[in-house]
């Protein structure tokens, strides 16, 4: 039996963790392990047009499954495209394995072709970064990566001469049990007991999660009825805790809609459960907060802190609920839903008048119309800008679904990439990337990769010619839009060429058909919608002192704009409201 080298080792050792797939563009110092993979059947080259993409697709992959991913890129600008996306998995904490091939080891530091410091350049972006600089150094080193990335939740990088990969593995390495999964963290009694205590003494309460929230549905609604509190979300936590939600009174943030920013700031104790959400001027300075969380350097980084909780949302309240007394006083409950209701009434009607004859096409009615005839179980990808906006006010949860975006690191251009990585995951669920036309031009050439591995990705394409958002971001500031303009071709014309499935809906009427039609093609679509640059969703009480940004936060007002299925559940809940 021929001995192995160190990259049919390296190889072995992800298969052994589970990775399937290794996303990336063959190239020099990446050959050994590539040709390893070709040898290896437990682990697929999925060859991508830009690295970049390799690395949103490695964390789509990691966030959809919950388990390692990994990408890879040549040495110099190959692996230097992957920080994006590495970014963007590691602020997601989705379990990534870049590897990032280097010059040949005799060259480093002596100003090489193509030579940079990976161990440098991904030291942000990583829990773990190192190179591999003697064979001797495999498996340690790399089952050493694996464990920080599944353990902590987040991108390592193993950075790796091509010249070391083709060497001879060494004969006795040592290699151990992988760890493949993340644990459950449990607060101590002390911590549960304050907690306890906080919330007895508190009159009304409301709990605001985020993306911690994940598995722990049944555990926050238990928790809510028992104290009667209202529930609202962050985006990241909205496909986790907004379906069958009684108590729910919607997104607080720009994004946002309801009641949740009333709910934050009119209670007592505000818990915030599972969520870093960044703008803090939508979160109150005068009640007490206590914030739970997994990951402890999240604790306190937001707000001023009554109780800090180290350990997962759904283990803390399997401790806590049991021991709270139960609240009858659903007084700030019952106000704050219908409040919320009343807030979705308001601003509904804007978009419901007429829009199946409104030319351009309201950007809310396509996603309203996608939302009714996605499936049940389908996966959306959301480019970063207007359509997180469509995303986060049409898209109806339902348990099953999933919605992946950039919504901590804010990339333009990934919901493409992102929709490439989750459609592997499972070939006959249904993944629609949601793509601005901005964003959707900035990696098109990775449509070539649906195209290639026949993918049956639909990619519903909000073609407004405009960079929407930064338009907004100007508006606010109190500046002409500049820079802002996109002149487009015939997209469905261009996936066409490439041998996709195109069509171009230019009238409301064509929209429903266009969509029916991409869905049942069984290979990968391209719905090239023109929509009106001018939905914006600009609140009418909007002022030039607002600060520029994503954030918009100085006002603590958020967009004003449609909600979709929304109002029906705000409506519905409202019949748990006692009548006087």
């Amino acid at each position: 039996m021929a001995k192995q080298n160190v990259a049919e080792q390296f190889v072995d050792i992800l298969a052994r963790a589970g990775v399937k797939r290794l996303y990336g563009v063959v190239g020099d110092s990446l050959n050994p392990v590539v040709d390893a993979i070709r040898r290896n059947p437990a682990v697929d080259w999925i060859h991508v047009r830009h690295e970049e993409t390799a690395a949103f697709a490695a964390g789509a992959e990691a966030q959809v499954t919950g388990s390692l991913a990994a990408c890879a890129g040549s040495c110099g600008p190959g692996n230097l495209h992957l920080i994006n996306g590495l970014y963007d998995a590691h602020r997601s904490m989705a379990p990534v394995l870049a590897l990032a091939s280097h010059i040949p080891s005799s060259e480093i530091g002596l100003g090489y072709f193509q030579a940079t410091h990976p161990e440098l350049l991904f030291q942000e972006c990583s829990h773990y970064n190192e190179m591999i600089s003697n064979p001797e150094q495999m498996p340690r080193l790399l089952q050493t990566a694996i464990q920080h990335a599944i353990g902590r939740g987040g991108v390592s990088v193993v950075s790796m001469p091509g010249d070391i990969a083709s060497k001879p593995a060494p004969e006795k390495s040592i290699e151990h049990a992988l760890v493949t999964a993340r644990p459950t963290v449990r607060p101590g009694d002390d911590e549960i007991d304050k907690l306890c205590r906080m919330v007895d003494e508190a009159k009304r309460v409301t709990l605001f999660c985020g993306s911690g929230t994940a598995g722990a549905h049944a555990e926050v609604m238990e928790f809510a009825e028992k104290i009667k509190s209202p529930v609202g979300h962050a985006l990241r936590g909205k496909e986790w805790i907004q379906y069958d939600n009684p108590y729910d009174v919607g997104m607080s943030g720009l994004l946002g809609y309801g009641a949740a920013y009333e709910a934050t700031n009119e209670c007592d104790l505000l818990l915030l459960l599972g969520t870093d959400f960044p703008y803090n001027a939508f979160l109150p300075d005068d009640v007490k907060i206590v914030q739970v969380d997994v990951r402890p350097e999240h604790l306190g980084r937001r707000s001023k802190l009554d109780l800090a909780v180290w350990g997962d949302v759904r283990e803390t309240l399997r401790c806590l609920t049991p021991r709270v007394k139960p609240k009858s006083d659903r007084k700030f409950l019952d106000r704050m839903l219908k409040k919320h209701a009343n807030a979705l009434e308001g601003v509904v009607k804007a978009y419901t008048r007429k829009v199946d004859k409104h030319v351009p096409i309201h950007p809310e009615y396509v996603a309203s119309v996608l939302d009714e005839m996605a499936d049940e179980d389908a996966v959306f990808t959301v480019d970063t800008g207007m359509n997180n906006v469509w995303a986060a006010r049409y898209l109806t949860p339902n348990g099953k679904r999933r919605v992946i975006g950039s919504f901590s690191h804010g990339s333009m251009a990934n919901a493409l990439p992102q929709a490439i990585g989750a459609q592997f995951t499972d070939l006959n669920r249904q993944v629609v990337a949601m793509s601005g036309d901005g964003g959707f031009s900035m990696l098109m050439g990775d449509f070539l990769t649906l195209v290639q591995y026949d993918l049956p990705v639909k990619v519903v394409l909000f073609n407004n010619s405009s960079l929407g958002m930064v338009e907004l971001e100007m508006l606010v500031a109190g500046l002409p839009s500049y820079g802002t303009t996109n002149k487009n071709p015939d997209f469905a014309a261009i996936a066409r060429a490439a041998g996709a499935y195109g069509v171009r809906v230019e009238k409301p009427k064509q929209l429903q058909g266009a969509l029916k039609d991409a869905f049942k093609h069984k290979g990968p679509a391209l719905v090239d919608v023109v929509t009106d640059p001018n939905a914006l969703s600009i609140p009418p009480k909007i002022s030039a002192d607002m600060v520029t940004g994503f954030a918009l936060s100085a006002s603590k007002i958020v967009l004003d704009g449609g909600v979709g299925r929304m109002l029906q559940m705000a409506r519905s809940n409202l019949r748990n409201v006692p009548r006087p």
